[in-house]
């Protein structure tokens, strides 16, 4: 039996911080909102926990407490360590992004948002795991989904449920769910990147610099073997380091590495002022893929958006996608309020769409030159 609850305005599948920046600024907007989490707060996610100032303005925007005694951390910029030197790069002075990064665990990030979201009228469902879109049977356009309740490790726990609105925003990560139903695959000209992070307890947890390790090796740099990827070491201010690696393809070949081999060959050289030791590591090497460079779409189109790691919105050049996703859910959610004032459905239509042109219009440039960067660090000659 699949039970029918009660219509919204707006359906977000997934409380990340696409999904949830969403879900903030559709609420601000006045619309009813309905957020559905397949997992329980707080739960973690593989990332580096680094926000540059980009992010950083997205949340000062959103109106989120970015002092250090509310759980942050500061950072000046990134000290970036390759061919045998060590070059540090403040965040610089501009008016449109503050001069200071954050660091912040997804643990707490995430838990952070969702419930910003939900102080301004979003609702939220957790434990609550998508199943489908629902079409409608004369048009087709997506006016809905099906879920179902789940236990803690994620096991069915009753019955099936169909949740309707008017615009549905898939924000379900890089596999999404929702978009591949619909037959919108992954495009296999854009680039994958892969990461791996752990852990570790460290003298050095209050560092106001992001280390970036253009070069791995797996011994003395400069008189061992230099494997792939790169490394980063951004310090948490709790007492921990966020440590991780990861690497970049234009095609699948960057999941195809051993990742977490190459961390433990680069962790037994790694500086010993840092103290990575297996006593200071905290908990497993865990690995995530990195959809880039707008690799689903079309990001708008019969009802549905996708926003964040489900439209592939992490950048070629540095791996992020934390500051997109948090753009994307805003300027989706003005587009939605948008669409959702207008009096016919080809006016709805119309500035629906606009999210689209808006997102390539500001990032497609952009990421272009991802695609060809790349492509040259693939193919230096």
């Amino acid at each position: 039996m699949v039970e029918t609850h009660e219509d919204a305005d707006v359906i977000v599948v997934g409380a990340g911080p696409a999904g949830s920046s969403a879900a903030y600024w559709c609420a601000q907007a006045g619309l009813d909102v309905l957020v559905l989490e397949k997992a329980e707060f707080p739960r973690d996610k593989i990332c580096g926990d680094g926000l540059t100032p980009r992010a950083v303005a997205e949340l000062v925007r959103m109106g989120i407490s970015i002092r250090e005694r509310d759980g942050w951390i500061r950072n000046e910029g990134l000290r970036v360590f390759g061919g045998g030197h060590v070059v540090q790069l403040p965040w610089p002075e501009l008016s449109s992004y503050p001069s200071f990064g954050l660091a912040r665990s997804r643990l707490t990030l995430d838990h952070l948002l969702a419930q910003h979201a939900r102080a301004a009228g979003a609702k939220l469902l957790e434990r609550t795991a998508v199943t489908g879109p629902v079409l409608d049977e004369r048009t087709g356009r997506v006016v809905g989904v099906t879920a179902r309740p789940v236990d803690a490790q994620g096991r069915r726990s009753g019955e099936e449920v169909t949740y309707r609105a008017r615009v549905v925003l898939a924000a379900d990560g890089v596999s999404s769910r929702l978009a591949t139903a619909l037959g919108r695959q992954p495009r296999q000209d854009r680039p994958l990147g892969v990461a791996v992070r752990t852990y570790f307890r460290s003298p050095r947890h209050a560092d106001a610099w992001m280390e970036s390790h253009l070069e791995l090796w797996d011994g003395v740099p400069g008189r061992s073997n230099l494997m792939p990827g790169y490394g980063w070491i951004f310090a948490m201010g709790d007492g921990t380091v966020n440590v991780g690696l990861g690497s970049v393809s234009s095609t699948s070949a960057a999941t195809k590495v051993d990742y977490k081999d190459l961390f433990g060959r680069w962790m037994a050289n790694a500086p010993r002022e840092w103290e990575f030791t297996p006593d200071n590591q905290l908990g497993p090497v865990r690995g995530a893929a990195l959809p880039m460079g707008f690799n689903r779409g079309p990001l708008y189109d019969g009802g549905l958006m996708l926003v964040g790691d489900a439209g592939g919105m992490v950048s070629p050049f540095n791996g992020e996608g934390i500051a997109y996703g948090l753009q994307a859910g805003r300027v989706a959610a003005e587009a939605i309020a948008q669409g959702l004032a207008r009096g016919s459905a080809a006016g709805r239509e119309r500035a629906l769409a606009s999210y689209q042109s808006r997102m390539k219009d500001d990032l497609g440039g952009y990421y272009t030159l991802g695609r060809g960067f790349v492509r040259l660090i693939e193919n230096p000659r």
